[in-house]
C-alpha cells in the first residue's frame, strides 16, 4: 500500500497535469477548426492540371528510358561483356538499382 501512495500523483501534480491536457486539448480543437474552415483548398482546375504535368512527365520518363535502354542495347550487342560489367565500367547508375518506380497513374 506503501509503494502505492509513493507512486501515485499529488493533488497539485494531478492539477498540472489536467491543466496540460486541457492546453492540448484547446490547440487541437483550435487546429481541426482552422483545417476545416480552409480556404487554401485545391480546385478541381488545379488539380487537373497538376494530373496532366504528372501525366506528361511519365511519358517523357518512359521514352527517355525506351531511348537509353535501346542505345545501351545497340551498344551492348558487340561488346565482350555483360550488361552489369558494362554499366559498372562506365558508371551507369539505373533507377532499378536505387529502387525508383515510376509514380502510379492518378
Amino acid at each position: 500500500e506503501l509503494k502505492d501512495l509513493n507512486s501515485s500523483m499529488t493533488t497539485p501534480e494531478i492539477a498540472r497535469e489536467i491543466e496540460a491536457l486541457r492546453k492540448d486539448c484547446a490547440s487541437y480543437t483550435e487546429k481541426l477548426e482552422r483545417i476545416k474552415s480552409a480556404t487554401n483548398h485545391v480546385t478541381p482546375e488545379e488539380k487537373e492540371k497538376v494530373c496532366r504535368e504528372q501525366q506528361l512527365y511519365r511519358r517523357e520518363w518512359r521514352r527517355r528510358k525506351r531511348m537509353a535502354t535501346e542505345l545501351l542495347d545497340a551498344i551492348l550487342e558487340g561488346y565482350p561483356k555483360s550488361k552489369k560489367q558494362f554499366f559498372e565500367e562506365v558508371g551507369i547508375e539505373t533507377d532499378e538499382d536505387h529502387g525508383v518506380e515510376l509514380p502510379a497513374t492518378t
